[in-house]
């Protein structure tokens, strides 16, 4: 099997290099590019071509948020995991809009970090969940005060979910992974794989993050 493919952005050297010294060491994943600032990442072929980008939110030419955006145009099925030294950062919740899979603290423990990244290339979890959790709790508002065209859309999305789909969605908000959802449903994680898709599908979500937001944003949550 192929290591997973990782890239790294971030303005500090000293950053880059130890993350990449970190992921180099396991078998599974290698590091396939490094870029300064998000305009260098746009450019590099070896970020654009990642399965994975560790992607630092605040950076110099151009910031992370931009540049996710652009990575995820070369390439739509890149994972992109924002990295902030700052809990709670607004930036953060602009970049999983941008279209990121995540987001996750420059101190998280080595094994969080690495963990997040076979997370994410799988589909399998929300990065940091307390931390995901958190950020969205503290920064998504529902908008059912203020009705919009884009609130109505996200309900009909959601009414288009069974009860099942719904209870898989909510489990999801909690930050549980399918192994989680699969035991507190009583269902196997085969057939929790399965309800997620057709979660994704039926929201028009990216992935399970963007559906964790519209779930916040709907004020299921």
């Amino acid at each position: 099997m192929q290591p997973i493919k990782v890239a790294i952005v971030d303005d500090q050297q000293l950053i880059r290099s130890g993350l990449s010294m970190l992921i180099n060491s396991r078998d599974d994943l290698t590091v396939t590019g490094e870029a300064s600032n998000g305009q260098d990442a746009v450019r590099s072929a070896h970020v654009r071509a990642a399965d994975v980008v560790l992607m630092d939110v605040r950076m110099p030419v151009m910031d992370g948020i931009v540049a996710t955006r652009a990575l995820l145009e070369h390439n739509a099925a890149v994972k992109i995991i924002m990295l902030t030294t700052f809990d709670l950062d607004e930036y953060a919740l602009d970049a999983i809009d941008a279209g990121a899979s995540g987001f996750l603290l420059k101190d998280a423990p080595p094994e969080q970090l690495l963990d997040a990244i076979t997370s994410v290339f799988h589909g399998d979890a929300v990065i940091a969940p307390s931390t995901t959790k958190r950020l969205l709790e503290h920064l998504v508002t529902p908008k059912r005060s203020t009705p919009s065209a884009e609130y109505d859309a996200d309900v009909a999305a959601l009414a288009r979910l069974t009860a099942r789909e719904r209870e898989v969605l909510e489990a999801m908000a909690q930050g549980l992974s399918n192994v989680e959802i699969a035991a507190k449903l009583f269902v196997s994680a085969t057939t929790v794989k399965t309800h997620v898709g057709k979660v994704l599908t039926k929201l028009g979500a990216r992935d399970r993050v963007q559906a964790v937001v519209l779930a916040y944003r709907t004020g299921i949550v």
